[in-house]
């Protein structure tokens, strides 16, 4: 009987050593897979197994582009929260970094927009896009001088933006309102 019992033991050792067990710690699951070089039940070893390096930037795409419609929609608090994850889920698109930080301009959090457009220009460098957003945000402040700057910056680069044209339309309105 004791030998039975041992025998059953061993082979139910034998069956659950061969189970995936689920790591949830942190909410995601994860499966304790073969490390490399090991032979699964199929035969196949995982030496030839390659990747994608950076997946998490195609995973962002669709929380960039809901964000795109919430920003468009002046739902900025939506969209910012959506840009956060799409910086979250790839920290090196440094387009949802500049979409983080129009939106918390658009909220007056200033304290974040400056972080999320220094990331943003680690990323893309100096773009007209980035020149004319910052310029935006400076003249959101009420700092004009700072907008103006970058305002030029951003013509320098691309002199037949229109977006670039009216903002500095926008910031001459600006002044002229102030002088009165």
């Amino acid at each position: 009987m004791k030998r039975a019992t041992a025998a059953a033991a061993c082979l139910l050792m034998v069956v659950l050593a061969g189970c995936q067990t689920a790591d949830t710690t942190d909410g995601i699951v994860r499966t304790n897979e073969p490390s490399k070089g090991d032979v699964t039940s199929f035969g196949d070893a995982f030496d030839g197994l390659k990747t994608v390096s950076n997946v998490e930037y195609y995973a962002s795409d669709q929380a960039v582009a809901e964000a795109k419609n919430q920003f468009r929609a002046e739902n900025y608090g939506n969209a910012g929260a959506l840009f956060f994850k799409a910086t979250q889920l790839a920290p090196n698109d440094g387009n949802a970094w500049m979409g983080l930080a129009a939106c918390t301009d658009r909220i007056h959090r200033f304290d974040l927009s400056d972080k999320a457009y220094a990331r943003a220009f680690r990323l893309i460098g100096a773009t007209p896009e980035y020149y004319n957003n910052v310029g935006y945000s400076y003249l959101l402040r009420g700092k004009l001088q700072d907008a103006r700057s970058n305002f030029l910056k951003a013509y320098e680069l691309a002199p037949n933006d229109p977006t670039v044209a009216n903002n500095l339309k926008l910031l001459s309105s600006s002044v002229q309102n102030i002088e009165r």
